[in-house]
């Protein structure tokens, strides 16, 4: 838990975005700014270990989703005869366009923080 140490830096902040995600708005940006503080002082090097972050964060946060997902398709589907093609169909094309704004959302967000983070670090904001 070095500076330096990039992929254990990367797996802290990954941790803290899992945890704060339902708790504050903005998560990936707490969960970059923590790895690229730990990371140091380098702000290329905090955009990269927030990057990293959150794209570790988001495979956790996708299986939460699919489980959501079909717990939410299982209730439509006993509505009725017709639905479940129609849920099938949207299911998947929901699916991807969540994976890709989430994927967007958490890595952007995550790399900025890392940014702040390894900022904060050499300015001695923190």
């Amino acid at each position: 838990m070095g500076e330096g140490d990039t992929l254990t830096n990367a797996l802290i902040g990954a941790v803290v975005i899992f945890i704060t995600t339902p708790i504050i708005p903005f998560a990936p940006l707490a969960g970059g700014a923590v790895s690229g503080y730990l990371e140091g002082r380098d702000t290329d090097g905090g955009i990269k270990v927030g990057a990293i972050a959150g794209l570790i964060s988001i495979v956790p946060l996708l299986l939460i989703f699919v489980l959501l997902g079909n717990l939410f398709a299982f209730i439509v589907a006993a509505g009725g005869a017709g639905i479940p093609s129609v849920v099938g169909g949207l299911g998947v094309a929901v699916l991807v366009a969540v994976f890709f704004g989430l994927l967007f959302y958490v890595v952007l967000l995550s790399a900025i923080g890392g940014w702040i983070g390894s900022y904060a670090k050499a300015e001695r904001v923190i």
